[in-house]
């Protein structure tokens, strides 16, 4: 995404537990001397926490940077004592710089949001071990997408079932992902076949999971250890 004036390029990056946004650019503020600056917006649960910084260097080094937290100018080695000295008596590039949080994070964030797709990973497994005929939960557990969109649902032998299931809702993982957790009361009989299918924006098709009887005891045989 390219913007006009002084920066060049913008990305989106997830890394646990923020999403990050760079965006570099030519030049610091102008103060004593001209810097290297790179711009970040940082996001924590969505828009709960936003947190802009502006590191600005100086052949490669560091020298002095801009955090919405702290609110000024800081120094990072001797040579940018006098451009953080500089910067912080100008009221109005503070002001400007603590407005990005809104103005360019928050604003962008939007705009972005719709490229960001995550794919779930998802699991079924019984809620304990138990016989044929015997009342037990069914768990269709869904992980790791965003965003919070998503269909789960049950099938009995490719019939939907909807009046015993029982759906934690969405939860956060605190790094704009989510996860949720879809049961299905059920007595299981001989033959019969369960199904979660799985739809999200981020799926090119339903995602289905099959589960009966004979598969949760062949995976329980298969990871006993030898005797």
């Amino acid at each position: 995404m390219g913007r006009k004036g002084n920066w060049t390029w913008a990305m989106f990056s997830l890394v646990t537990p923020k999403l990050q946004l760079w965006i570099r650019g030519r030049w610091c503020p102008l103060g004593l001397t001209r810097l290297r600056k790179k711009a970040e917006c940082h996001f924590v649960n969505g828009t709960e926490h936003v947190r802009y910084v502006l590191r600005c260097n100086h052949n490669r080094e560091e020298i002095v940077s801009f955090d919405s937290d702290v609110g000024e100018f800081v120094a990072m080695t001797e040579l940018g004592w006098p451009e953080a000295e500089y910067w912080n008596s100008q009221k109005e590039i503070l002001e400007y710089r603590r407005g990005q949080v809104n103005s360019y994070c928050r604003h962008n964030h939007k705009a972005f949001q719709s490229f960001l797709v995550i794919e779930p990973e998802m699991i079924v497994y019984p809620s304990k071990m138990a016989p044929l005929g015997h009342h037990n939960l069914l768990v269709c557990s869904v992980n790791g997408f965003y965003p919070g969109d998503i269909k789960v649902r049950w099938f009995l032998n490719e019939q939907e079932e909807t009046a015993a299931v029982v759906s934690t809702g969405l939860i956060s993982n605190g790094d704009w992902t989510y996860q949720i957790l879809v049961m299905l009361e059920m007595t299981p009989k001989h033959g019969d076949v369960y199904t979660c299918q799985v739809e999200h924006s981020s799926l090119q098709r339903p995602v289905i999971w099959d589960w009966n009887r004979l598969m949760s005891l062949s995976s329980v045989e298969l990871s006993l250890p030898e005797s």
